[in-house]
């Protein structure tokens, strides 16, 4: 699985590195990002799903997480948000829908179902592109994301228990088939009938889900969004009666942004790597 290389650095005894392949999936170009330590030996991967309006880059330059992925040995990986070279009409008119929103669902409604298919890319594909070209344990993965990240970190896990050893997420989007930001991104993409958006509503999948153990969640009870599209409460209720255990820290003064993020990355690569480990 050819890919290339646009730019590495070393980074706390490791590499840093952004890099583009063919998409099969999105049916173009993608970039995501890869820190991986210099450590011997096929080591965990931790994926991380971005928010709205990020890119491949932006966990790895504002999220401070390299120097202890690097003292864990873990291998850190982060795609982009949705494709970047088709473009369709509206795709930029505003900052929650199109570029760099592509909500990690595969789009079935025309024409965003033709490239926009990022949970089948985040799931399926980068991981086979990762695993054959960077010293990775497959069977060592976890995922966790912020935001719209944190809402596809959940969906993953809570659709594919098996794949995933951990989930956590920072200020997620919980129960998107409710609020403003799911509302818009799942009738253009899925179409308006709501019974097909449940397949990526955490709250939803989480009754079902045969996933099993703690999900870390971290909020900032400062985050403007927190009311009207988070409501992190609708998914520890769907949680009850179940093998998931959400754990759900609340945090006085913290808002939406990385300043929040920084503040407790160290948290969730400790939980982690306790779950990664061999």
């Amino acid at each position: 699985m050819p890919f290339e290389v646009l730019s590495e650095q070393s980074c706390f005894g490791g590499v840093q590195g952004s890099y583009r392949h063919t998409s099969k999936e999105c049916a173009s170009p993608m970039r995501f990002s890869v820190f991986r330590p210099r450590v011997p030996g096929p080591r965990p991967v931790l994926y991380f799903l971005a928010g709205l309006t990020c890119t491949e880059e932006t966990f790895m330059i504002k999220a401070g997480a390299q120097r202890l992925a690097a003292e864990l040995g873990l291998v850190l990986v982060a795609p982009d948000t949705s494709p970047r070279v088709p473009r369709f009409p509206g795709d930029d008119e505003s900052w929650d829908f199109g570029l760099g929103a592509g909500f990690y669902v595969d789009a079935t409604v025309a024409p965003w179902s033709a490239n926009y298919r990022m949970y089948s890319y985040v799931t399926k594909e980068l991981p086979e592109v990762v695993a054959a070209n960077f010293m990775v344990d497959r069977e060592r993965q976890a995922i966790f994301g912020h935001s719209m990240g944190g809402h596809g970190a959940l969906v993953c896990a809570l659709r594919n228990p098996s794949k995933y050893r951990s989930v956590s997420v920072f200020a997620p989007i919980a129960s998107p088939s409710i609020v403003p930001w799911g509302e818009k991104a799942f009738s253009r993409y899925l179409g308006e009938e709501r019974t097909a958006w449940r397949a990526y509503d955490a709250s939803v999948l989480a009754r079902a889900s045969s996933f099993s153990g703690e999900v870390l969640i971290d909020q900032g009870l400062a985050d403007k969004f927190l009311a009207t599209q988070l409501q992190p409460e609708h998914f520890v209720a769907a949680c009850r009666g179940t093998h998931i255990v959400p754990v759900l820290r609340e945090h006085a003064g913290y808002d939406h942004s990385y300043w929040f993020i920084q503040s407790f990355v160290a948290d969730h690569l400790r939980f982690h790597a306790g779950r990664l480990a061999a």
